[in-house]
């Protein structure tokens, strides 16, 4: 049977086979710039954890492999501190997992002003050469002024000294609240510890800054108070007994260090 284009069944069957490689190519450029997207979202999280960590990125993509080689990611309930192992850690969506009521829950006390929090969170243990535990990176976010706070704190193996801190997503007021994105100031909190000898919670920003040997203040900017206590804020919910604290509590215990530090 000749096939004639031109006639109202030719014309449908073409339209239809038309459709059907259109469909098949966006589907398969779909896929790609998904699988795109995933990968630099790996890349940006490995960047920002070994960034908290204190340890040199290294050139080009070796990024990839000192990950690899220095860290254990987790999935860890937030309300037990139980490791969930049955995911692809680095492709998890907290932000999703945050608005799904079906994976999230309300903060009782939401000093954060974050609405809701995902149940399931990611948290990174960092190792040396020798296989010891240097730092645990987790991630803390926290309203502002005008916007959501995102970064990643590490803290030392006592759980109480911070290691050091990246904000790598914010939408305070340019040349005023962007001085979270200030690496200078980002390093002021390298040392400081986050609890007090009670164990309670005791960083501070300190307005004209902190005094020397204050272990628990950091320098405050002029003009941006509450972007500034924005971050102070997160930080405290995120290790408070609805953030990290079970996490944290339950690798004391493991480390035999009992429940002391930030555990009340």
């Amino acid at each position: 049977m000749v096939f004639k284009k031109d006639t109202v069944v030719g014309t449908m069957i073409f339209t239809i086979t038309l459709c059907l490689l259109c469909s098949f190519m966006i589907t398969g450029t779909a896929g790609v710039l998904k699988e795109r997207k995933l990968a630099k979202k790996r890349d940006e999280l490995q960047r920002y954890v070994l960034m908290a960590a204190d340890i040199d990125l290294g050139q080009g993509n070796a990024f990839r492999d000192i990950f690899a080689k220095s860290v254990t990611p987790l999935l860890i309930n937030v309300d037990t501190g139980n490791v969930d192992s049955d995911v692809n850690v680095l492709d998890f969506d907290e932000r999703m997992a945050a608005i799904n009521p079906e994976t999230s829950s309300t903060p009782k006390k939401d000093i954060a002003k974050i609405k809701t929090r995902a149940n399931d969170v990611r948290v990174f243990k960092v190792f040396n050469d020798s296989g010891a535990l240097t730092s645990v990176v987790v991630p803390f976010y926290g309203k502002g002024l005008w916007s959501m706070i995102y970064g990643y704190v590490a803290v030392e193996p006592d759980f109480n000294t911070i290691k050091g801190l990246v904000v790598y997503e914010h939408g305070e007021t340019p040349g005023i609240g962007d001085f979270v994105t200030d690496p200078q100031w980002l390093s002021l909190w390298k040392g400081k510890q986050l609890f007090d000898a009670d164990g309670k919670f005791a960083i501070r920003l300190v307005k004209g800054g902190a005094k020397e040997g204050d272990v628990h203040g950091v320098d405050a900017v002029s003009g941006a108070t509450m972007t500034g206590r924005g971050v102070q804020r997160a930080m405290e919910f995120w290790f408070g007994v609805e953030g990290f604290q079970p996490f944290f509590n339950q690798l004391k215990a493991s480390a035999g260090q009992g429940q002391s530090g930030g555990a009340k």
